[in-house]
């Protein structure tokens, strides 16, 4: 089928690339009921206080910023079929060549500041978003690379020849970055994009009391007022207490279950599961910008000192097998087959190869995990730490409370903390580059700060592929097998994202990357 036509079928059909046919308007209902009382969701993780989307890579922040901004798609996404989209303020969107792309806008559409949602807003947020100083660069190079055109106020064309990649990376980018007012772009990154969040979704922000974000139903919300008045979202770290919280009633929702919370939990009446296979992997991340691991001799060696399946007996359900340095529901995903296994002989061979002979020479090495918000950090942690010392490895494992350890989470000029970091990495987009060329491309360097040549051709290559089939064929023949050899990560496995939620919550639709829709959901 040719390609303009299969995509301008995704627009009838809410499903790109024809892998499904789901109704735009599927996850949504236009009912006006307003509940008794506002949803109560109890977050793992603490905020940054800085409002900008594209200023963080906050994982509580993206989940608030779910119910209250619109996005040009949505990506439920699960295995097997990456490319599904739900049209949200984008009503169609046309490959019209290999380096444009042309997205018509939803109409009658207002931010919760009153504006009316155009053109212009998508073509800022673009722009905007592919700065060099944002720290969440979640488009395909900087600004001086492709051009945001709006032919009207519901057009806009995007165009990448100027700098040779294809125009379709915009369309699962659609489905991540959220859509900015002009205006508030315009004010620039100290203005009223850091101090509150002004979207196009169901729930309007307020304001945040100490650690609760409180958020109001948005009465003109596109697809009808939502049906409970408000969400309020509220970190709290220690998940004995979420979990003690739901099981009282004092919150309706919470997130990031550990395994053996399941088991209690399930034995719970009034209490259900949600379980969903994420877009998120858990990595062991090398400091690649300093000693020892700046040389993959030695970062492979590690990787094969670490039994991956070991550590899915500790994750239990919490936990999903996977060989590769994306989730299965990520574009390209496939299982690596020279994926680093656990093999002491090889690792015993590739550290004498280092000239560090049975670990012999190494420096003292920190190892920096956190607790309360990922589920098992500690107890895997305390596994991998005994599993390299056993190979010579001198590790010390230092578990952070979550605040310390996103101070010390990413990367700085001659070597961030520690030399091994772990955390996870999830965006609600079906496209890999928002991991690979986020982390691995020497212009990005973020946790473990790899600077290679070789990497940065094989990014290169797979973005500026002719078409879509092209950049799979070298995700997996080149770039992929690349990653697994040079191993400037380790990835671990694939989260599965666990809910508790009480039984009369009802209409909540939860996406992989942890977002959740509650424009349709009720609370008796």
């Amino acid at each position: 089928m040719d390609r303009r036509k299969f995509l301008r079928y995704g627009a009838a059909t809410g499903a790109l690339f024809g892998t499904a046919r789901i109704n735009p308007d599927f996850f949504f209902s236009s009912a006006h009921a307003q509940g008794a009382r506002p949803l109560v969701f109890l977050s793992a993780e603490n905020i940054t206080g800085n409002w900008d989307p594209t200023a963080h890579t906050t994982l509580s922040q993206t989940n608030i910023e779910g119910f209250v901004m619109g996005y040009l798609t949505r990506a439920p996404m699960r295995p097997g079929a990456p490319d599904e989209v739900v049209y949200e303020l984008a009503t169609e969107i046309t490959e019209l060549d290999a380096h444009r792309l042309q997205i018509k806008l939803r109409e009658g559409v207002t931010f919760h500041d009153g504006k009316p949602f155009k053109a212009e807003d998508v073509k800022a947020t673009f722009e905007y978003g592919a700065l060099p100083d944002r720290p969440k660069q979640v488009y395909p190079g900087p600004t001086d690379t492709f051009e945001v055109t709006t032919p009207d106020d519901h057009t806009v064309v995007v165009d990448t020849s100027k700098g040779g990649y294809g125009a379709s990376l915009f369309i699962f980018l659609a489905s991540y970055l959220p859509i900015l007012s002009a205006t508030d772009v315009a004010a620039g990154p100290n203005g009223p994009l850091s101090q509150r969040l002004n979207g196009t979704g169901p729930f309007r922000f307020v304001e945040q009391r100490g650690n609760d974000t409180v958020m109001e139903a948005f009465p003109d919300y596109f697809r009808g007022a939502p049906k409970v008045p408000g969400v309020t979202f509220s970190f709290v770290g220690d998940a004995t207490t979420r979990m003690l919280s739901l099981m009282n009633g004092q919150a309706d929702v919470i997130e990031r279950l550990e395994p053996e919370q399941v088991e209690t939990l399930q034995a719970q009446e009034g209490i259900k599961l949600s379980r969903l296979v994420s877009v998120e992997n858990k990595y062991l991340w090398f400091r690649c910008s300093k000693p020892p691991f700046d040389n993959p001799l030695v970062r492979k060696a590690a990787a094969h000192a670490i039994d991956r399946g070991m550590i899915m007996e500790i994750m239990g359900t919490a936990g999903e097998a996977s060989s590769n340095f994306i989730s299965p529901i990520k574009f390209g995903y496939f299982d690596i087959p020279d994926y680093p296994e656990y093999n002491p002989e090889e690792c015993q061979r590739l550290l004498a190869e280092a000239g560090f002979p049975g670990g012999q020479g190494l420096p003292e090495l920190e190892y920096i995990t956190s607790t309360g918000f990922y589920p098992k950090t500690k107890e895997y942690g305390e596994l991998i730490t005994a599993l390299l010392q056993e190979q010579g490895f001198p590790v010390t494992l230092n578990v952070m409370e979550v605040a310390a350890w996103n101070e010390r989470l990413y990367d700085r000029p001659g070597g961030g903390p520690g030399h091994m970091v772990d955390c996870g990495w999830s965006t609600g987009s079906p496209e890999p580059d928002l991991v690979l060329r986020t982390h691995f491309h020497s212009t990005s360097k973020r946790i473990c700060g790899i600077v290679d040549p070789e990497l940065d051709a094989a990014l290169d290559e797979e973005r500026n592929a002719p078409s879509m089939e092209a950049r799979k064929q070298s995700l997996q023949a080149n770039l992929m097998p690349m990653l697994a050899d040079k191993v400037p990560a380790l990835s671990l496995f694939t989260s599965v994202l666990i809910h508790g939620m009480r039984a009369d919550v009802d209409g909540l639709f939860i996406y992989p990357d942890g977002q959740s829709d509650a424009a349709s959901a009720t609370v008796a």
